[in-house]
């Protein structure tokens, strides 16, 4: 045979794996009608796993075994998906425990920031909740995360991830670990100055202390002088410390606002070595609430350590037609090599799209959690 007559042949096996997938697509359907009047769950993994085991059997060498094992693992996933559909179009699907709300209350919220007065968290919840906010600071983040968690605040300000840095892990970890919720966030822009007491010049400096992030952040300025580099908790904190110890042979790497409420002078603007600089904070709170007119949806998950499990998690995003915008991974806590996967995708609450694919994820996925819609 020539290769167009082996493509001829190609084409007209094509055409009939065409028409029994539809076939059995159609079957699939019948399924999720039964399931739908007898309330049975999509997801039978044990159903499943014996199918992948029987038409491996039905092959005569490991190359087809593992082929046909990938085919039939997206053909189910695919059956699946329609089955999800179908039950979210007929209301099967119940309701999220979250309240959909025209606004959040923040007319008389009491906001608590991590940090000293100055710090950039403190100039977040200014630029979201306003100049009259109620509020009050604390030291660590977990502080802020007990607050509202206890109802002493009815919400925190939290920085989730800098432009140039990348994530704030220590915030990923505790948004799984407390019942708290992201109903907002605030993109604020990050100049970091180099901050000194009054008569101080830059020859007498020879420690400089900030936050990690802000000395990652000023690694290529810092990296032109001999300085020791200490961190700490908040730059504010840096900035009050240099502040009440008045050394001049101390600096602090905070905002030029901090520097104003501290009495200390700027000795180097712009010391951060990107002009685009930018720190993403949210806006938690206890409650499972979400603006009507939110966006963005954050969840968290892990997976069955095997292979191509990721993958058919995020398909679910694919087959919804929903735009996944970052995806982040962090250890399991006592499990070595495991990881949990924190995902943002655009949609809300209430899209059947999106219903749709948070209820396939929650049957296939191991302890997803939605975070937040915001």
């Amino acid at each position: 045979m020539d290769l167009l007559e082996l493509r001829e042949q190609i084409d007209t096996i094509d055409e009939q794996i065409v028409r029994l997938y539809e076939q059995r697509m159609n079957v699939c359907r019948q399924v999720a009608e039964y399931k739908i009047s007898t309330g049975k769950k999509v997801f039978d993994r044990q159903r499943e796993m014996e199918k992948l085991a029987k038409v491996r059997a039905l092959t005569h060498n490991e190359f087809n075994r593992c082929g046909v094992e990938e085919l039939f693992e997206q053909i189910m996933s695919m059956s699946r998906k329609l089955q999800y559909q179908l039950l979210s179009e007929s209301g099967s699907l119940g309701k999220l425990p979250f309240i959909g709300v025209d606004e959040l209350e923040t007319g008389k919220a009491r906001v608590v920031f991590q940090g000293a007065e100055g710090a950039y968290s403190q100039a977040a919840m200014v630029e979201y909740f306003g100049d009259a906010v109620n509020s009050f600071h604390v030291d660590t983040f977990r502080d802020a995360m007990n607050a509202i968690d206890e109802g002493s605040a009815d919400f925190a300000v939290l920085p989730i991830e800098n432009s140039t840095a990348g994530i704030v892990s220590e915030i990923y970890d505790m948004l799984q670990e407390y019942e708290n919720y992201i109903v907002g966030e605030q993109i604020i822009r990050i100049e970091h100055c180099l901050l000194g007491v009054p008569g101080a010049a830059l020859d007498d400096i020879r420690t400089v202390y900030s936050h990690p992030q802000s000395l990652m952040q000023s690694a290529r300025y810092l990296e032109l002088h001999h300085w020791q580099q200490i961190s700490m908790q908040n730059n504010a904190f840096a900035a009050r410390k240099v502040a009440e110890e008045q050394d001049r042979s101390q600096a602090a790497i905070a905002s030029e606002y901090a520097g104003g409420i501290y009495g200390l002078e700027v000795l180097q603007r712009k010391v951060n070595h990107s002009g685009t600089n930018s720190t993403r904070f949210i806006i938690v709170t206890n409650q499972k609430i979400f603006r009507k007119d939110a966006k963005k949806v954050s969840i968290c998950f892990e997976v069955p350590h095997e292979s191509g499990s990721l993958y058919h998690m995020l398909s679910h995003f694919i087959y919804n037609n929903l735009n996944m915008t970052k995806i982040e991974s962090r250890p399991i806590e006592d499990r070595n090599w495991e990881y949990r996967f924190f995902i943002d995708f655009e949609g809300n609450l209430a899209d059947s799209a999106v219903k749709n694919a948070l209820r396939g994820l929650r049957d296939e996925a191991r302890n997803m959690k939605i975070l937040g819609n915001y």
